[in-house]
């Protein structure tokens, strides 16, 4: 059965794939697409997501099955400033107070009960967090529909993801539990979180992780910090090597009184981060000097085995080289046995010298080339080359020689060639009856 074709992309989609792309360097253009349809298409938050993964944290869509969130709440140094709701002021906001609570009683009264009967009959979907990512890009999304694009920068990404990039750059981290159903919400989010003052401080001195809790990944950190009411934030930081929550701003805040209330729980805990970063600069220090030391020792190390090296390689080549001269010398020494028995054999089968008052004898005086003088007698009919093997035959004579006559000085073709397979006689070489030949030795040539 054919697998089902994939729809086409949109130009849109295009371009943010090839973008993808280029900003990840993946080779694969099926897991971009995987990758950014997981995200909704939301470039920003994939890129995020791969780099997370990039530096060891685990893709929030392959999340282990029940990790919990790795922050320290039970410290009871813990700063918390609740912001509680104005009193009513004179006669008429009394009487309205007076004459509304009861309805607000029965309201948020009833509806609680409508929640725990919800829950009983069907377990709250909150409880289990599938899509981190999409949960927060998805408040993201609607937060600037309802507040405009004027807002702190987001973090896009999952609350682990955040706490990770926190504790790795030494920064604190601003934690925002959005309340879709408070009363207080709009009116915060309007006049404090979205105001030029508070977005040019949140900024430049923190990250800023927010997400509702309607969200299954807002619930899931709402269970973690435990919050009282809303709008909540949690200032997160690195603390005695945990991450540690360190100041808790409940309620509806004004622009002023948030910027000082997080300036107070920054000075209060700045020892803290420095002495932090003091000791991670002790220990990078300490882990480049290792680095240092075993680039050295490697450095040596190599060095040492480069110096192996080349002394096997001089030992290899001393060696192939003696064993070149003692085969030279074993091919040398069978050249001269091998010579040896070749004049040996070929001094065997010289004919007899004939005596010195046969008729047609031959008396041939030979001078070598150390100067040495051979004499023996032929005969006119045998061939020149009984003269060329009984000089071969002398251990005086030359490997390589050629007889030469004096005057006329020609040389005596005493060898068989293509042209003249049988050399001549004596006799049809022209020689008398008394001879003086020279030998000429060709060995160099």
């Amino acid at each position: 059965m054919a697998a089902p074709e994939e729809p086409e992309l949109s130009q849109a989609q295009t371009e943010k794939l090839l973008q993808f792309q280029d900003l990840t360097g993946l080779e694969s253009m099926d897991q971009c697409r995987r990758t950014l349809e997981q995200h909704n298409w939301n470039i920003e938050a994939a890129v995020q997501d791969r780099l997370n993964e990039q530096e060891g944290v685990p893709s929030v869509f392959n999340p282990p099955p029940s990790r919990p969130l790795q922050v320290n709440t039970a410290d009871h140094r813990v700063y918390s400033y609740i912001v509680s709701r104005p009193q009513p002021r004179g006669l008429l906001g009394w009487s309205y107070y007076l004459i509304m609570l009861p309805f607000r009683f029965t309201y948020y009264t009833l509806l609680d009960i409508f929640r725990f009967a919800l829950r009983l009959i069907r377990p709250d979907p909150r409880g289990r967090v599938t899509d981190p990512v999409g949960d927060v890009v998805s408040f993201i999304h609607s937060f600037e529909e309802k507040y405009g694009q004027a807002h702190p920068v987001f973090y896009q990404g999952t609350y682990s993801q955040a706490l990770n990039d926190a504790k790795r750059e030494l920064r604190y981290l601003l934690v925002y539990l959005h309340g879709n159903d408070h009363q207080d919400t709009d009116e915060f989010c309007r006049s404090t979180l979205c105001t030029e003052e508070v977005i040019t401080f949140l900024n430049t001195r923190m990250l800023f992780w927010a997400c509702s809790t309607g969200k299954p990944e807002g619930y899931r950190v709402s269970q973690a910090l435990r919050e009282n009411t809303y709008p909540f934030l949690a200032m997160i930081m690195l603390k005695d090597r945990k991450m540690t929550v360190v100041g808790r701003l409940e309620g509806l805040i004004q622009p002023e009184d948030l910027i000082n209330q997080l300036t107070f729980i920054m000075d209060a805990n700045q020892t803290y981060l420095m002495s932090e970063r003091l000791e991670r600069e002790e220990r990078n220090q300490t882990q480049v000097l290792r680095q240092q030391q075993d680039e050295a020792y490697l450095a040596s190390l190599r060095a040492d085995q480069e110096k192996d090296r080349k002394k096997r390689e001089e030992q290899e080549q001393r060696r192939q080289e003696e064993e070149k001269v003692r085969q030279s010398a074993l091919a040398e020494e069978r050249r001269r046995r091998t010579l040896e028995e070749e004049k040996e054999r070929k001094s065997e089968c010289l004919p007899p010298e004939p005596p010195a008052d046969d008729p047609e004898s031959v008396k041939i005086v030979f001078k070598l080339p150390n100067d040495t003088r051979v004499e023996r007698r032929f005969l006119f009919g045998q061939s020149l080359t009984v003269i060329y093997d009984f000089l071969f035959s002398l251990k005086e004579t030359p490997e390589k020689f050629q007889i030469v006559t004096n005057f006329p000085r020609r040389v005596l073709p005493c060898l068989p060639t293509e042209e003249q397979p049988n050399p001549p006689t004596l006799k049809e070489a022209g020689l008398s009856r008394s001879e003086v030949l020279f030998v000429q030795d060709l060995t160099d040539d």
